[in-house]
């Protein structure tokens, strides 16, 4: 195999037929040593690997820092640093990608033909946001709504799924793409920020977001890589979009602090990144997620999700 392993761009659309049904399982590959490839291994990841491994996992990861390749090594992972070294895609069963592209997809261009030629994986999943679906102007929005970015960052997704749906389709691997809401958990959170002092109630007027926490992503991972579901495109969020002042709001309140101080959107001192979540505004349905995969939220709405951190803090 080459070293960081290179392909080209594709085209394609998310298929509005019904999910397929795979064969069951191949016999051989059933008596193998589950193993997840985890490229681009972080948070969401984490939260899989933290489901599979006490059930027998052998998970393998990427990371392009040498300390957080240390920390995974000590929780049982075989980490590797990667682009640097080969991607062992002949000993991985299943792969997740966590990268996000840039002005390519990275490692459709470094490892296209390996990941294509990979035949015996059993599945393959792709993390992308909702942010595909640009802005709905605080309306609803599903799978089958039709990508609008409104980013350069968006439209870099569109591009790399479809990248990844071309690849797989023509290679027939089982490709399970998730569009992540605001991701969310301990560590990741509004608790930091109130606790700093930092944290500003950005208030523009129709602004709504959904939200996901990193429990939930784990648990939709694993039912989906159980599932006998084909190619599918699946919506990862909770039931409850909220603006962002009220989650802030309520965050202060668990914490015993004042509200921080509302500041008008047009005032806030946010970064780029930061202001360009406030340009898209929409509410997203998981009704397809619940439905094809029995996924059932622990966390559906903001205030059990935090209220869990807290608890989890002690």
């Amino acid at each position: 195999m080459a070293a960081d392993c290179q392909l080209d761009a594709g085209t394609a659309s998310e298929k509005a037929r019904a999910p397929l049904r795979r064969p069951r399982r191949n016999p051989i590959l059933g008596a193998m040593t589950k193993t997840l490839l985890s490229i681009g291994h972080g948070y969401s990841a984490e939260a899989l690997a933290r489901r599979l491994q006490p059930k027998g996992w052998h998970i393998i990861a990427t990371t392009r820092s040498a300390q957080k390749a240390r920390a995974m090594e000590a929780r049982g992972i075989e980490a590797l640093i990667w682009p640097g070294t080969d991607l062992p895609l002949k000993r991985a069963t299943h792969l997740l990608s966590s990268v996000a592209p840039g002005s390519s997809e990275p490692v459709l261009d470094a490892c296209g033909p390996q990941i294509a030629a990979a035949t015996h994986l059993d599945w393959v999943g792709y993390l992308s946001t909702i942010g595909v679906y640009g802005d709905a102007q605080g309306g609803w929005v599903d799978e089958t709504t039709p990508p609008n970015p409104s980013t350069e960052r968006a439209r870099a997704r569109v591009a790399a799924e479809a990248r990844w749906q071309a690849l797989c389709d023509a290679a027939g691997l089982r490709l399970h793409i998730f569009r992540l809401a605001g991701i969310y958990g301990p560590g990741r959170g509004p608790f930091e920020k109130l606790r700093s002092g930092r944290a500003q109630r950005v208030i523009k007027r129709g602004q709504v977001f959904s939200r996901i926490h990193c429990d939930d992503i784990g648990q939709a991972l694993e039912l989906a890589i159980k599932s006998d579901i084909g190619a599918r495109i699946y919506n990862l969020c909770d039931d409850a979009p909220a603006p962002p002042q009220d989650v802030l709001e309520h965050a202060a309140h668990l914490l015993g602090l004042p509200p921080p101080p509302a500041v008008p959107f047009e005032q806030a001192a946010l970064s780029p990144m930061a202001r360009s979540f406030y340009a898209d505004s929409k509410r997203v349905r998981n009704d397809r997620i619940k439905a094809e995969l029995g996924l059932k939220l622990r966390y559906r709405d903001y205030q059990t999700g935090l209220a869990a951190i807290l608890r989890a803090e002690g």
